[in-house]
């Protein structure tokens, strides 16, 4: 049986949050919201909700997995970034893009990529999300909620209800959601930024 949390976007309710981190901390797998589109996410050490969601979403062994975060103060402890990109980082977050950068020991290995050790970092511009983050107390591992087949995310919660009934454990819904995907921007290489995917963070102030 999956719940179902109506949330307010602007004021989401404390009560309903704090109910929400108790699923992700009991391991299990919740749909929410965010500023681009509807995601699955589950906590960082929750092996059997992140196997839980790569079996929803028929991941592959290469698939790139990303940390949501309040914000940067939590980026030396799981990431790798060189002073430069620390200032775009800075200048672009929270906002609707995820920046691929090499992982450290912190982050497991399952959700890093299995050759690169590279980790995705999203900040997100959502009251939902950062409610989530800040009863959380730490990031969440995150993944876009498109499933097989299909080439937009859900974006209707009662299309979300209905698709993903008894799959996942909790369904936040906070009225519509988007579907254009976060924009990835690399920052691996040392290189200056490169475009992974081109979505909804524009690119004008990147370079």
């Amino acid at each position: 049986m999956t719940r179902v949390l109506h949330v307010h976007p602007v004021t989401p309710q404390p009560r309903l949050l704090r109910e929400a981190v108790d699923v992700l901390r009991g391991g299990g797998l919740i749909a929410y919201p965010t500023d681009t589109t509807y995601a699955l996410g589950c906590g960082i050490g929750e092996k059997a909700a992140l196997e839980r969601l790569i079996r929803l979403r028929r991941l592959d062994d290469k698939h790139q997995f990303t940390l949501l975060c309040a914000d940067l103060s939590v980026l030396a402890l799981y990431a790798k970034v060189e002073n430069p990109d620390y200032r775009l980082l800075k200048a672009h977050t929270p906002g609707p893009y995820t920046w691929i950068l090499r992982g450290t020991h912190e982050v497991p290995r399952r959700l890093m990529h299995p050759k690169k050790r590279t980790i995705g970092i999203r900040v997100p511009e959502h009251a939902i999300c950062q409610g989530l983050l800040a009863e959380h107390g730490e990031p969440i591992m995150t993944s876009t909620l498109l499933l097989p087949g299909e080439a937009f995310p859900l974006t209707d919660p009662v299309d979300v209800r209905n698709v993903l009934e008894g799959q996942v454990d909790l369904i936040i819904d906070g009225g519509f959601g988007g579907v254009t995907e976060t924009t990835v921007i690399s920052l691996v290489d040392g290189d200056g930024p490169e475009v992974v995917r081109e979505g909804a963070g524009p690119l004008d102030s990147i370079f």
